[in-house]
């Protein structure tokens, strides 16, 4: 059940670059193509089917029956995966890596908010069909970003030498962390229920691609969310005029270089999210996953003995075309290559990126999908919710930093005002008529008298930085308090999001905790909400 709606600019973990997007700010209006609106689908609907074509929707679908040929799943998702090959057929569409067991729960909420968008989209256009679709990161090599998850204030990693495309890491190692998750979780039903679903998606299979595909799908396949593994030779050999594009021509370099100094111009604050290469290709090979180079011979794979001429490379491409893996640049196009995609979902971080993308886009003559902040939450409990109550302070309160919220706090308490302000201005307007004297004076005087200003103003801020040092030992216990609820729903000091995972919730909740995140989730409202469960 929602309890809050916060607008995202009240909130300081947010970008002014996320929050003037949001806010349908002018000045963002050339980065993108249509804001993400149920109204403002229909043209995002006439531009993809008018440029996507049969041929593409066909290897989609039989890349598609490959991938889930070991997978068993539901009816719903099979009857997705065969919906793609009609020419009415929409994919809604949120990416990830490979995280343990989903990392943070915002892996949740993204799926989540592609569920509810394409159902959202069902109800409004009938004619049509709408899919949820995660993409698999499965060549992403930052393994250290997706090796652990937090239980409670416990860290679980699971370490491996493993190197290259996380999707081949082998999960031979993961017994010894699935022995730790036993013990951390406890005993019982909800309990019971993650362990099955841990050992099934990890022990159970070869490599992390297939684990994350199995964990997802367990997940998810109720609401007929379909899995895709971009790491297909069929679906990049769809993509290999682009990739070409990229090695000679470097209009995503080009382009987003241009880009990235209009947004700068626009305002100095909003974040570069990502920098463009020359090159925006790796090159995969068992163990690596390696930059491609531009050399004065032709190009060369970075600190590998592998160098290629011009022809070669080409010649590489078109044979193996497999062996070329997309940086943050170039694999939001070839997601709209190979997707008949109308709109991806992501967090702040990945919306900034997107924005930087649109002119490469149209230079490339790929329809540009709408963007859409995923739905971001705080889960809080019943307990803490009495917590808030006894300690009379609001779920807002709970986003500032400590300090502020430790200053606001005492001063609630104070039975007299600790802002000394009143005082500060009396005391300027005393010096306004020193200053008049002054002025009938000598320059000295007058310096004399800022010098004696700045010192009874100084000597009043000392006076009330000590009073309200002394009110906080009055209320120390109170304060401990409200310190404490913070930390508990701001753990390692950040949005709860960004660090807890899905677990916590799920041994309390248990299989009715994605239903009811389900229902309660909009995704065409864009604030941030506060769930109790």
């Amino acid at each position: 059940m929602i309890t809050a709606h916060i607008p995202y600019q009240n909130i300081r973990f947010f970008s002014k670059l996320i929050t003037d997007y949001v806010l349908e700010k002018e000045e963002l209006r050339p980065f993108y193509n249509h804001f993400p609106s149920l109204l403002h689908f229909k043209k995002q609907i006439v531009e993809k089917e008018e440029s996507f074509e049969q041929n593409t929707r066909d290897v989609l679908v039989k890349s598609l029956k490959e991938q889930y040929a070991q997978q068993k799943t539901t009816s719903k998702v099979l009857r997705n995966i065969e919906l793609l090959a009609k020419r009415n057929t929409f994919t809604i569409t949120t990416g990830h890596q490979l995280s343990l067991f989903t990392g943070h729960l915002y892996f949740i909420y993204k799926i989540i908010t592609v569920i509810n968008t394409a159902k959202k989209l069902s109800e409004v256009y009938t004619d049509c069909h709408f899919v949820p679709v995660y993409w698999m990161a499965t060549e992403d090599h930052d393994f250290e970003e997706i090796n652990h998850f937090h239980l409670s204030q416990q860290t679980i990693s699971w370490n491996s030498t493993q190197t290259g495309a996380t999707g081949n890491f082998t999960t031979d190692t993961l017994e010894a962390v699935f022995q730790i998750f036993d013990r951390a979780i406890g005993l019982g039903k909800n309990a019971d229920a993650l362990r099955l679903l841990f050992h099934n998606s990890y022990l159970k299979h070869q490599n992390l691609a297939e684990a994350t595909r199995f964990l997802v799908n367990a997940l998810f396949e109720e609401y007929g969310v379909v899995v895709i593994d971009g790491n297909d030779k069929a679906l990049k050999e769809l993509f290999v005029s682009y990739i070409k594009d990229d090695l000679l021509y470097h209009t995503a370099y080009n382009e987003v270089t241009k880009t990235i100094g209009a947004l700068h111009q626009i305002n100095t604050s909003y974040p570069i999210q990502v920098n463009p290469r020359e090159i925006n290709m790796f090159y995969l090979t068992p163990n690596g996953r390696d930059r491609i180079v531009k050399t004065n011979e032709g190009y060369a794979v970075y600190q590998k003995d592998i160098h290629f001429t011009k022809d070669e490379i080409l010649k590489e491409l078109n044979t193996f075309p497999e062996r070329f893996s997309p940086n943050v640049i170039l694999r939001p196009l070839y997601q709209e290559v190979i997707l008949p995609n109308l709109a991806y979902i992501g967090g702040g971080g990945e919306i900034a990126y997107w924005l930087e993308l649109k002119s490469f886009f149209e230079k490339e003559n790929i329809p540009f999908p709408m963007l859409m902040l995923r739905n971001s939450a705080m889960l809080i409990s019943e307990r803490q919710e009495e917590k808030l109550q006894k300690l009379k302070i609001s779920v807002e309160d709970l986003f500032l930093k400590t300090d502020d919220l430790i200053n606001k706090k005492i001063k609630q308490l104070s039975s007299f005002p600790i802002d000394f302000t009143p005082q500060k201005t009396i005391l300027q307007k005393q010096f306004t008529d020193l200053y008049l004297l002054a002025q009938q004076t000598d320059v000295t005087f007058e310096k004399a008298v800022k010098a004696q200003e700045a010192k009874q103003l100084k000597g009043l801020e000392q006076l009330e930085k000590r009073l309200l040092k002394a009110q906080k030992r009055k209320y120390s216990e109170e304060l401990d308090h409200t310190v404490h609820l913070q930390n508990e729903l701001f753990p390692n000091v950040l949005l709860q999001e960004r660090f807890a995972n899905f677990t916590d919730f799920y041994l309390q909740k248990g299989e009715k905790l994605i239903p009811e995140l389900v229902n309660d989730f909009n995704p065409f409202d864009f604030r941030f909400v506060v769930v109790r469960y």
